[in-house]
């Protein structure tokens, strides 16, 4: 088995206003997956990202240089995280095409390197 985090992405600039039904609702979708997955022995680990607090740190000329996320341009953000244990990156994306975050954005799949 191996590790793959399953980065939640979502264009900030363009987000949907949600009543707070609406969002109670979204949040159940997410919460009802989270624990599925978590009984299936399949998320590890995951947690909601604070929104407009990512910094992209970057050496330049010599010195660090601090910029407002990675995606300045577009305002595409991380919104949160899963850490999952599948058996092959197949068996990642297909945990990944579960998840409600699909209604909302993208999801990034990327394998943690063994130690």
């Amino acid at each position: 088995m191996a590790r793959y985090l399953l980065f939640l992405r979502e264009d900030s600039s363009s987000a949907p206003q949600f009543s707070p039904e609406e969002l109670q609702a979204i949040l159940e979708k997410y919460q009802s997956w989270s624990r599925r997955m978590r009984a299936a022995g399949k998320v590890l680990q995951g947690e909601k990202l604070r929104d407009g607090e990512g910094r992209v740190l970057r050496q330049v000329a010599s010195k660090a240089v601090v910029t407002d996320g990675p995606f300045v341009e577009t305002k595409e953000v991380v919104g949160g995280y899963f850490m999952v244990d599948a058996k092959d990156y197949q068996e990642a994306l297909a945990i990944a095409s579960e998840c409600p975050h699909m209604e909302f954005g993208s999801i990034e799949v990327r394998e943690i390197e063994p130690t």
